[in-house]
């Protein structure tokens, strides 16, 4: 089977395609490479042995996302593709609702027209804002604080109304909570164009000495140490997260159960920023100095999920811990100090 994966150049979509190559997937790859590099694709083929396809385009261009179908057979649909920052999206809310929203309409479109109705969309924890209570669960109410979060809000109910109108669709979104880590291999993992807007980079950049130091944006929130609290996920237990999705929407034999489904990818854990930076001290060895700056606008101060759903549904649950996640980013960016650009 060939899936498509949009924005599958990035951090995540790279992961997500050595899975889905490691499983016996076709893979084809629409980017526009505006906040990633081509070269990510060749080593996920390096550390696959396997070749993929890769299409050079963006998804807000009709002609060029039509012309990809036309080519390629697809079967099903990851969708990564999309901005992401969430102070970016604060200060240039017009981006991201263009961006985001109209590129999801015209995949979708497309997907319509060429009758592949399968795709898994890449979604997040932002689309809770503040939780209520936690952990947070699939049922809690979606109240975004950012526009980041807000068009995957919007997102998600367009696609419930493309499921409604049209229960052919088969629709799994993935809510993820903080992505970090990187390949063991060290061959792929983040490698921000600019200065990094999540932490882990940031603090990786530190250790390497690309950045003097590490801004903690609030030291008064309600949490134990002051510092705002989160649920990490290795990206390798993330990417896993997406083969396995599939496997449920093609290999479902109750058809009553293929159904649109919002499903948590987290650790059920939450961390503070200051115990991410203790637990990235012990993978290097030494200490990354860091500065407690303004809180950060958009930001909430704890979250963290029940898994338990994607257990249930998926057969999934997150394998690495704190340290691992650590570790493998470190790796990843003594190995490749300007990222790709290595």
């Amino acid at each position: 089977m060939r899936i498509l994966v949009t924005g599958g150049t990035g951090y995540i979509g790279s992961h997500a395609c050595i899975e889905l190559l490691d499983a016996g997937y076709n893979v084809v790859v629409l980017d526009n490479l505006s906040n990633s590099k081509l070269e990510s694709l060749t080593r996920v083929q390096l550390i696959t042995s396997r070749s993929l396809d890769f299409v050079l385009a963006d998804l807000q261009d009709y002609d060029s996302v039509r012309e990809l179908f036309s080519q390629y057979k697809i079967d099903a649909v990851i969708h990564f593709a999309g901005l992401k920052a969430v102070s970016e999206s604060v200060n240039n809310p017009l981006l991201y609702y263009t961006n985001n929203l109209t590129s999801t309409f015209i995949l979708c479109r497309v997907m319509s027209e060429f009758n592949v109705k399968k795709i898994v969309f890449s979604s997040s924890a932002n689309v809770y804002g503040a939780p209520v209570s936690l952990p947070v669960n699939e049922q809690a109410i979606l109240n975004a604080h950012n526009p980041y979060g807000k068009t995957k809000v919007i997102i998600e109910q367009f696609l419930s109304d493309l499921f409604i109108a049209d229960n052919a669709w088969k629709i799994v979104i993935l809510r993820y909570f903080n992505p970090i880590g990187a390949h063991s291999s060290g061959l792929i993992g983040e490698s921000p164009t600019s200065v990094p807007n999540n932490l882990l980079p940031y603090i990786s950049q530190v250790a390497i000495g690309k950045q003097n130091v590490l801004p903690i944006f609030g030291n008064d929130y309600p949490t134990p140490d002051r510092t705002c609290i989160r649920d990490y996920i290795h990206v390798v237990d993330l990417a896993k997260g997406h083969t396995m999705a599939l496997d449920y929407i093609f290999n479902e034999r109750d058809t009553s159960k293929l159904k649109m489904t919002s499903i948590n990818l987290g650790t059920g854990k939450g961390y503070s920023v200051l115990e991410v930076i203790k637990a990235f001290e012990e993978a290097c060895g030494f200490p990354v100095p860091y500065q407690f700056v303004e809180r950060r606008l958009g930001d909430i101060s704890e979250i963290y999920c029940d898994p338990s759903l994607a257990q249930q549904l998926l057969g999934w649950k997150a394998t690495f811990g704190i340290e691992e996640m650590c570790k493998d980013a470190w790796k990843w960016q003594i190995e490749n100090p300007n990222g790709f650009d290595d």
